[in-house]
């Protein structure tokens, strides 16, 4: 079993309660527009980072990071792009690599709204972990913890924080 936690479009900035959260994940996923690397790199600090580059992201994080990650955890297929859309409505590029990798979960941000979807006609959960940064129009500050158990993906927990949280940014 592995512990996982998720989010995407940091912008530059990370909440503390991210930190708190994922103190005791095994990995951290960022579905791109960290920002800068410094924000990467704080995450990584604190656990091992898988993530992908957004369209926000400069030059430091695109040599760093791919545009696109497909991976297996504990027998669960992963894809990873910052701008995939959402079942029924997948980015034309999104859809041709769904279509070619078959993955049993599909990962994307971008939209900054959070959504957990199942999609019967590729036979994947989508989910878009909203927006952890304070750039954007979301109204709040998303992101999830989930486990791994083999292909299932069990125990998932959505935080969810106002904007004007107390301190909430990590410098």
């Amino acid at each position: 079993m592995k512990r996982i936690g998720l989010l995407s479009d940091t912008h530059g900035f990370v909440p503390q309660k991210v930190f708190e959260a994922f103190k005791d994940v095994d990995e951290i996923w960022h579905a791109g527009d960290a920002g800068d690397l410094r924000t990467i790199q704080s995450l990584e600090a604190l656990k091992p980072v898988k993530a992908v580059y957004g369209n926000i992201d400069g030059q430091s994080l695109r040599s760093a990071w791919p545009e696109v990650q497909s991976f297996s955890c504990e027998g669960l297929k992963v894809l990873m792009i910052h701008i995939g859309g959402y079942p029924g409505k997948y980015e034309k590029r999104a859809k041709k690599l769904i279509e070619k990798e078959k993955p049993d979960l599909f990962i994307s941000g971008h939209s900054h709204i959070l959504k957990v979807m199942y999609d019967d006609q590729y036979d994947l959960l989508h989910i878009n972990p909203g927006a952890a940064g304070k750039f954007g129009l979301h109204q709040k500050i998303t992101f999830l913890r989930f486990n791994v158990e083999g292909k299932e993906l069990k125990d998932l927990e959505i935080i969810e924080l106002d904007r004007n949280y107390p301190k909430p940014y990590q410098v």
